[in-house]
């Protein structure tokens, strides 16, 4: 029976907190979440680190007493999951060859070229290769990890499991959310995030400057600011937009969740450098047919498509206009998607059930049985390569 678990990473934030609540719930004070380090002032703007920071948080970097004391749980509790976080916490653990979790995005995002770096090959050896017989497995958080750690002399063979990040479940009802959808005069496409390079919101105006020229009706909102902020409104402008898009701002997660509770469609377009992507789950969560770029790690775990959403070809506006064109053109289909999208996350892809599941393969795996669900989080993470997607 697990008792304790310790989870090191290297803050405490809105995209842990509901999955280390689960825990809580259910092993009480045997549950400690170890934060390595404080929270960059950059997200700190953007809203990170608001929340009150529950009881069963331990700040290791506050004092030498704490420091000693997540060194200690590191050793002793019966499951450690370690994040971002520094490696000396596992140090005792491998040689004891107890039960480790390495919760991970891919390793290889920006390419694999970086395996071909001194230092950088000598860090993933040492971290991941070294000891890849013993007790420690992987929480991919995101579909490319598997693949990636095959890539790294099979890091982590037949012990990789789908996991991701896991915000607070949607309350609304699906009723509830039907009916803030159906209050739009048209249907609305939502985009959230950070405007950089990487996300790529460009695209997304490319392609509904093109469905606009086709005829069809319908409100774009993009909400958040960065750097690209002022080449986005000059390319709205520019492609005839404007009557239609609504910059919103920086908005807090929690007025970012109502944002998707009324949209009908939500559209992340991010490249390859988007190991997670939480406004996929946060989408899908709120009932909107997703449409989703087809390298974002959380997409191939999270939309099957054209049951639970739709995937389009990454940086290919013109395979986005399609789906969108699938979607405007048959807002029936468009419903189902979202219903789909919404029993998925409610049945399977939430907090509960991934706190639930990592106790009990936990158990599995200390009695020496290898164990995987059959499909959702803690199911076994086969092998995904970037081209995955052909449609």
């Amino acid at each position: 029976m697990i008792r304790t678990i310790a989870f090191f990473s290297n803050y405490f934030n809105h995209h842990q907190k509901a999955l280390c609540d689960e825990l809580y719930l259910r092993l009480k004070e045997g549950f400690c979440f170890i934060e390595t380090e404080p929270i960059e002032d950059f997200r700190k703007k953007m809203g990170w680190g608001q929340e009150e920071i529950p009881s069963y948080v331990l700040r290791s970097y506050e004092s030498g007493e704490n420091e000693e004391r997540a060194l200690s749980l590191a050793r002793e509790s019966d499951v450690v999951i370690i994040g971002t976080a520094p490696e000396r916490y596992l140090r005792e653990r491998l040689l004891l060859d107890r039960l480790i979790f390495r919760y991970s995005e891919r390793p290889l995002k920006e390419g694999r070229w970086k395996i071909f770096v001194p230092y950088l090959a000598k860090k993933f050896y040492v971290n991941h290769i070294r000891n890849k017989n013993r007790s420690i497995y992987c929480l991919c958080a995101g579909a490319f990890a598997s693949s990636d750690y095959k890539f790294l002399l099979n890091s982590y063979a037949g012990k990789c499991y789908k996991f991701g990040y896991f915000p607070f479940p949607e309350e609304k009802s699906r009723e509830e959310l039907s009916a803030l959808k159906g209050q739009n005069n048209r249907i609305k496409i939502l985009w959230c995030g950070r405007f950089l390079k990487l996300k790529r919101a460009d695209l997304l105006i490319k392609a509904a400057a093109l469905l606009k020229d086709e005829g069809f009706d319908f409100d774009l909102e993009l909400v958040g600011e960065g750097e690209e902020e002022e080449k986005l409104k000059s390319m709205t402008v520019s492609l005839g937009l404007s009557d239609r898009t609504a910059f919103a701002g920086y908005l807090s997660p929690e007025e970012t969740r109502e944002k998707m509770e009324g949209a009908d469609i939500y559209v992340c377009t991010s490249n390859k450098l988007e190991g997670w992507g939480s406004v996929i789950y946060e989408g899908l969560s709120a009932g909107c047919a997703v449409i989703a770029t087809s390298k974002a790690g959380a997409t191939p775990f999270l939309i099957k498509d054209n049951a639970t959403g739709f995937v389009f070809r990454s940086e290919d506006y013109i395979s986005l206009a399609d789906k969108l064109r699938a979607c405007l053109k048959d807002p029936v289909k468009m419903r189902d998607l979202g219903r789909s999208a919404y029993s998925l996350m409610q049945s399977e892809w939430n907090p509960k059930c991934a706190a639930e599941r990592i106790i009990k393969v936990s158990e599995r795996l200390i009695r020496g049985e290898r164990f995987y669900y059959d499909e959702g989080p803690m199911s076994e993470a086969e092998l995904i390569y970037e081209d995955w997607y052909r449609g």
